[in-house]
């Protein structure tokens, strides 16, 4: 929990090459001055199904990288991507528990944030949004369905090389976002740290009703919730606040 003589402290391990995920979680946050986040990153520059792909994504990396953030005694430490949606759960839960074992700081990923958030607002159906190839949107597809998560329309934007995620327009996505949401699953993901969805989520949810769920807002949402902190604004997802 929160040391109550300072701010709550969010420990974030970063790709490499992201651009999107630490302007926006500070965007997220606005003003606040109840919580600092402080980032590390390991090398990751593209997203495919292959053996070089997943190599990034080693568990003795991501505890290498927390060793550094727990020396700032974070309060919680989050691995800020979403690889665990393709390479499957057990894969998240495995980096959360090596985390924790190494530092005795509690730890969670952006997979593990979603489902935690699927768990507690109920969400069964879901309309995916990624910038990714389609075969690894298959992929998270079926993860999600092991978890009891039906993804009923989805969008995959083609894209391999993480940097030019973040280089998607907000106004690009929203096209796709109308059509997904039309198919009323009970949230709309916009899934990728690298991806410019969360100044999407007020105006999808308004014109629409569908809830929206923004990966880089879910896993600071679940951080503030692990440390002890106040919630997000509605404006970052009506679930959320």
């Amino acid at each position: 929990m929160v040391r109550s003589s300072r701010p709550a402290r969010i420990g974030m391990i970063v790709p490499s090459s992201n651009t999107c995920l630490e302007p926006m979680t500070y965007r997220i946050l606005g003003g606040r001055e109840d919580v600092t986040v402080h980032s590390t990153r390991i090398p990751v520059t593209r997203i495919a199904l292959d053996s070089g792909s997943d190599r990034q994504f080693d568990v003795d990396g991501m505890r290498r990288a927390a060793e550094l953030l727990a020396t700032a005694d974070v309060d919680v430490i989050a691995w800020n991507g979403t690889s665990g949606s393709w390479l499957g759960t057990g894969h998240d839960r495995e980096i959360a528990a090596e985390i924790t074992g190494a530092t005795g700081v509690p730890a969670t990923t952006s997979t593990l944030a979603c489902l935690a958030a699927f768990g507690q607002f109920g969400t069964r159906t879901v309309g995916l949004m990624t910038p990714y190839t389609e075969d690894v949107n298959l992929r998270v597809i079926a993860g999600y369905a092991a978890e009891g998560i039906s993804v009923t329309c989805h969008r995959a934007l083609g894209l391999s090389e993480n940097e030019s995620f973040a280089r998607l327009a907000p106004e690009e996505l929203l096209p796709g976002s109308l059509e997904l949401a039309a198919e009323r699953p009970d949230a709309l993901v916009y899934l990728c740290t690298n991806l410019y969805g969360a100044p999407l989520v007020a105006r999808v949810e308004e014109r629409t009703g569908v809830a929206a769920l923004d990966s880089v807002a879910v896993t600071l949402w679940r951080c503030l919730q692990l440390a002890g902190a106040p919630l997000l604004e509605p404006r970052w997802g009506r679930l959320l606040a």
